[in-house]
């Protein structure tokens, strides 16, 4: 079976589930990028129901914006409901409540804007093990709580295919990763050779479409900043407000401007008095949300 058929049946028996079980279509979550689209496109040619849902996150680049709203208006135009859930928050408002920047491990940002923005339903994500190993552990159909997948993933397959079904019935989140398996350069060739939209920043020179200045993306923020210089001037805005937020937090002492903590963020060595993770401890309020946490998980 190649990997367009099986992604297709997975498709076909996780809609089931949901008419089944929820009463509603699946949900196909949206972001704009490469994985996202090939999913979309699957998801068309299942001829299941289904309906399509986009997370912004007021941080994603001007063309993936616009690409989405080209490809919701397509959607609308072939009768499938497409809609995009805002925030309550921006990225700028969320750094100054949570009053420490969004890193790898500090990931608020995914959690608030991009995660459980669609509640007690059948959802599909573009998660693929090829992105990451952390992401190999992931499986076809899961649950939306980590401790509920663990369980599940002990059990055989006739009882975990019981286990599912059960959980459905407790009506709450429920996840399928249909392209899974797929490899990137299967991904690539699908995207180009399938879908009719294409999001504007690949043919910049960009691979991965996220967030503007994800700390994920490593030194690709360069040039995600030199193409759009004003999201740089609005983290460089939301970190100054971010430090008034906190002022007189003890130990806050090396960082006196907004840019001085995107220097910091970026990990930009040039910086005198550049500080390491290990300096990021001062930022937990003494009844802050992240007090508890191991400090040895924010260092380099």
């Amino acid at each position: 079976m190649d990997l367009e058929h099986k992604s297709i049946e997975r498709i076909r028996l996780a809609s089931e589930m949901s008419l089944h079980h929820y009463g509603k279509p699946l949900v196909c979550t949206y972001s704009g990028g490469k994985d996202s689209d090939v999913m979309l496109e699957l998801f068309k040619r299942s001829g299941a129901p289904f309906e399509v849902v986009n997370s912004h996150t007021t941080v994603d680049a001007p063309p993936t914006v616009y690409h989405i709203r080209k490809k919701f208006s397509e959607l609308e135009n072939q009768g499938i409901k497409a809609a995009v859930h805002k925030p309550g928050l921006s990225m700028w408002e969320l750094i100054v409540k949570k009053k420490i920047p969004p890193t790898g491990i500090a990931r608020y940002c995914c959690e608030y804007l991009k995660e459980n923005t669609v509640k007690n339903r059948f959802v599909a994500t573009g998660v693929r093990w090829a992105e990451s190993s952390k992401r190999k552990k992931r499986q076809e159909i899961e649950p939306g709580r980590k401790d509920l997948a663990i369980k599940i993933m002990a059990l055989n397959d006739n009882d975990r295919k019981r286990a599912l079904t059960e959980r459905c019935k407790m009506k709450s989140d429920m996840i399928l990763n249909p392209i899974l398996d797929w490899p990137d350069k299967d991904i690539w060739e699908y995207y180009w050779n399938e879908c009719t939209l294409h999001n504007p920043l690949y043919k910049m020179g960009y691979y991965r479409v996220g967030c503007v200045g994800c700390p994920m993306a490593g030194k690709s923020r360069w040039k995600e900043f030199a193409d759009f210089p004003t999201y740089k001037r609005a983290y460089i805005r939301a970190f100054g407000k971010m430090l008034e937020a906190i002022h007189g937090t003890r130990g806050i002492t090396r960082w006196k401007t907004g840019y001085d903590v995107f220097s910091w963020w970026m990990k930009d060595s040039n910086v005198p008095g550049q500080i390491s993770f290990g300096d990021y401890s001062p930022f937990f309020e003494e009844n802050g949300e992240v007090q508890n946490t191991d400090r040895r998980d924010y260092r380099e």
